[in-house]
């Protein structure tokens, strides 16, 4: 699956020490916001480069499309909250979503890669901070 990492800003990082005991609460939802942000940014670039440019008759089915989703938040191993956005796996046909957008976004020999991936994580990264900061403060002015 692709990873894609966000340092806070100090000014985000303050707000969330306001947060006290809600913060167990609290930053699921926040993350959950900034994810919903990344995931239909990766979406729009996926649709865009599916079935484009083919030498051949596409034979996308949609699963690909339809796989992508958005993990609930969650701590880690090293105590930090994360939420992820990917595929699930195993299609109708037993092959792997993530094998398959992995060659998308690669390519492989006789397939030029077309990039979804990575330029969906540099176009989110603002958006994505700003939604999590809106949802902070709304979660903030709820205590």
């Amino acid at each position: 699956m692709a990873r894609a990492s966000f340092k806070m800003p100090e000014e985000f990082l303050l707000k969330v020490s306001t947060l006290a005991n809600k913060t167990d609460e609290i930053i699921p939802k926040v993350l959950q916001e900034g994810g919903e942000v990344v995931k239909a940014r990766v979406k729009s670039n996926l649709e865009a480069v599916v079935g484009k440019d083919l030498k051949e008759e596409s034979r996308s089915t949609g699963e690909l499309i339809d796989a992508l989703g958005i993990t609930p938040a969650g701590v880690d191993r090293k105590g930090d909250y994360n939420v992820k956005v990917g595929f699930d796996e195993l299609r109708s046909d037993g092959l792997s979503n993530a094998m398959l957008a992995n060659i998308i976004e690669y390519g492989k020999a006789g397939q030029p890669p077309k990039p979804f991936l990575k330029p969906a994580k540099n176009a989110s990264r603002k958006s994505c901070i700003e939604a999590m900061e809106r949802k902070l403060d709304e979660e903030i002015n709820k205590l």
